[in-house]
């Protein structure tokens, strides 16, 4: 299973389901010591090399897993004491993170894989679009954490108003807010009744703390829902192979809850009229024409 075959856009992970895959991984890792390392594609370290990504972590301990916007950072304690190590994890559109018995089978785009002892865990990416590495200078430039106390309508305010940009558009940078992406953006666009054409820096005061209001409510929902994507996992263990998706204690009928991403020509879940797409910066942007007017 592609784990984004559910929809009919190709789409990377955004915040939700990365906040769902560390919290998933966190306890399976924690303690863990990497007695080896193979890597079959070094292109995914980059711009780390081959030889110091090996010397490094080749026995290490994972001491903790957090998440800064869609990238995973795991923490770890090196062979030297009081030297801490942080690896960072970006699954790009087609990246799995997963745990598998030693002598399981490797997929055939595994691109690296840490021997834990009896398990092993595994990166493993179609397109190798992710990263696997020791360079952490990409968090450095991410905005706030949309769910965190630090991001309030004014600081969105303030950086919807240097730019003339549409404010879908504005809303996929990641200095402007962190982990938000291509769907979420149009859900929340959709659940503050807000044009995705509209000029960023013509937005009202009102019209922002909507905004900031949908967004966090939006990427809330599908965290507590356990994402937009069914899990499968592998071997029949919950334990075992993670696609990002629906948590292993949701719900059996959890139904998918976005409102409008992907869903060109079904009736506005408001007012029952199509829901239409158009193409901003080269990506597809879902919208109610009659709920989300310009004006």
């Amino acid at each position: 299973m592609n784990p984004t075959a559910a929809f009919g856009q190709i789409t990377m992970p955004e915040l939700p389901e990365v906040e769902v895959l560390a919290r998933h991984l966190r306890p399976l890792l924690r303690g863990k010591i990497i007695r080896g390392v193979k890597v079959r594609r070094a292109k995914v370290l980059s711009p780390t090399s081959l030889r110091k990504f090996r010397q490094i972590l080749l026995g290490a301990k994972f001491t903790g897993l957090t998440r800064r916007g869609k990238y995973l950072l795991f923490q770890l304690d090196g062979e030297d004491p009081g030297q801490p190590v942080i690896l960072l994890g970006h699954l790009g559109m087609t990246g799995r993170f997963f745990l598998a018995r030693q002598h399981k089978r490797l997929p055939a785009h595994t691109a690296v894989v840490f021997n834990l002892g009896r398990q092993n865990f595994i990166y493993e990416d179609t397109r190798y679009f992710g990263r696997l590495t020791l360079d952490v200078s990409s968090v450095k430039k991410l905005g706030p954490e949309p769910l965190s106390r630090d991001f309030q309508p004014a600081v969105l305010a303030r950086a919807l108003k240097r730019s003339r940009q549409a404010v879908k558009v504005r809303l996929l940078d990641q200095t402007l807010v962190a982990g938000v992406g291509n769907i979420y953006a149009s859900e929340a666009l959709f659940r503050a009744r807000l044009s995705p054409k509209l000029a960023a820096n013509r937005l009202k005061p009102e019209q922002i703390k909507r905004l900031w209001r949908a967004i966090r409510g939006v990427l809330d929902e599908a965290i507590r829902c356990g994402s937009t994507v069914p899990l499968n996992f592998g071997g029949g263990k919950p334990d075992g192979l993670f696609y990002f998706g629906r948590a292993p204690c949701a719900p059996d009928f959890y139904q998918e809850r976005l409102r409008v991403y992907d869903q060109e020509g079904q009736p506005c879940p408001n007012c029952r009229r199509p829901i239409e797409r158009l193409t901003q910066a080269a990506r597809s942007t879902f919208y109610c024409r009659n709920c989300q007017r310009a004006g």
